[in-house]
């Protein structure tokens, strides 16, 4: 009798434990549900459906080999069309219906923002969102884990190669939303540490390609460098009418821009146009991260690299590594504890430095211009 009453407990105890561990948002005995919103329609769509699939190359590699701990990664995503609103609704679908157990690879400054205070709320870990504004990194949010450098470490970067090749007079191209202006206050900050002023500055809104005001505006001060802090297609045609105006000025962009859809919306007018970069040169061979990426790339039957693939693939990868140090019984707030313990990580030759006070993994930046043909030159 006792025996038996005794195995009923340990019954009871565990039907416990595993209703406690199925009681995880997002988490089953066989899936992890993963959410992410991003442009995969409209002006900005290659940027969400470049970074969508260079995470899935993970993902799916991962789930080939039997999940982590046999939990399958599903990745549920939902177009916002680079839209503020829509991403807002999108958050709120996610946590709500779809009752995702984390964010993952938002794309856009101004969505991000709008979905900020909604995941904050929920409590739910937003990761690897493809920006590098500062309202992501301050106030310290213990919720959102930055894999990119921010968008002051690229501008820094920008200002001081084109101060160190002679240049005086900067002018400053950038939409006219959240992610612009976070670009702005970075061109602003690296001027100012070198005693400098903006020479001049025009806007386009989001998801627009009407630049005509703008090169009325910056044109006519001749400025020796423009930094553009826009999306590829209001870029594109910014270069374009600046150059019909006569313009011989240096154009320099920040990543986010979207590099490959970039050369390709360029064309002959690509050559010369500078942007920085926060992931390692995907068609190198020297890192294993973009060895990895290109082999599986290539199983995958992808055509082209990029430098945003390859950045939803080392943010795919750190998520990943997250949760398997997060152990069999995963929970948001264990994912959280693991990816914090991941200091000097090396994921690949891309290092990962997260702490419980510093969510933000990297401050790599590096340079790269278009050459002939849309191919990228370091």
């Amino acid at each position: 009798m006792k025996r038996q009453l005794a195995r009923l407990a340990l019954a009871c105890l565990l039907l416990m434990q595993g209703a406690l561990h199925a009681a995880e948002t997002g988490v089953t005995d066989n899936a992890i549900l993963i959410g992410q919103s991003a442009a995969f329609s409209g002006p900005a769509q290659e940027l969400g459906l470049e970074m969508r699939q260079g995470a899935k190359l993970v993902f799916d590699s991962v789930n080939a080999q039997g999940g982590i701990h046999g939990r399958k990664i599903q990745l549920v995503a939902h177009d916002d069309g680079y839209e503020p609103e829509r991403a807002a609704a999108n958050t709120r679908k996610l946590i709500d219906e779809d009752r995702v157990f984390a964010l993952f690879g938002y794309v856009g400054t101004p969505t991000s923002q709008a979905s900020l205070p909604i995941f904050t709320e929920a409590k739910v870990p937003f990761i690897g969102a493809f920006t590098g504004a500062q309202l992501l990194r301050e106030p310290f949010n213990r919720n959102i884990f930055n894999v990119r450098a921010s968008y002051f470490d690229e501008t820094e970067k920008i200002i001081e190669q084109l101060v160190s090749l002679g240049a005086k007079t900067i002018a400053v191209f950038y939409q006219n939303d959240a992610y612009g202006k976070a670009g702005l206050a970075g061109v602003e900050r690296a001027l100012a540490k070198r005693d400098m002023k903006i020479a001049a500055t025009a806007t386009v809104e989001r998801n627009t390609v009407d630049v005509a005001a703008a090169v009325r505006t910056i044109n006519p001060t001749r400025p020796d460098a423009v930094v553009m802090i826009s999306a590829y297609k209001s870029v594109a045609a910014f270069v374009k009418e600046m150059k019909k105006a006569g313009s011989t000025t240096q154009f320099h962009n920040v990543s986010f821009v979207g590099s490959r859809p970039l050369a390709k919306e360029l064309g002959a007018d690509g050559p010369g146009v500078a942007v920085s970069q926060v992931v390692p040169f995907p068609w190198g061979a020297s890192v294993p991260v973009t060895r990895d990426y290109q082999r599986m790339m290539n199983a995958s039957g992808a055509k082209e690299y990029s430098f945003t693939s390859l950045e939803g693939f080392i943010a795919a990868r750190i998520l990943v590594e997250g949760m398997k140090r997060a152990g069999k019984d995963l929970t948001r707030e264990k994912l959280i504890s693991a990816l914090e313990g991941m200091n000097n990580a090396d994921l690949g030759g891309f290092q990962v430095a997260f702490s419980p006070k510093n969510h933000n993994a990297s401050s790599y930046v590096d340079l790269t211009m278009i050459g002939k043909n849309g191919q990228f030159l370091r």
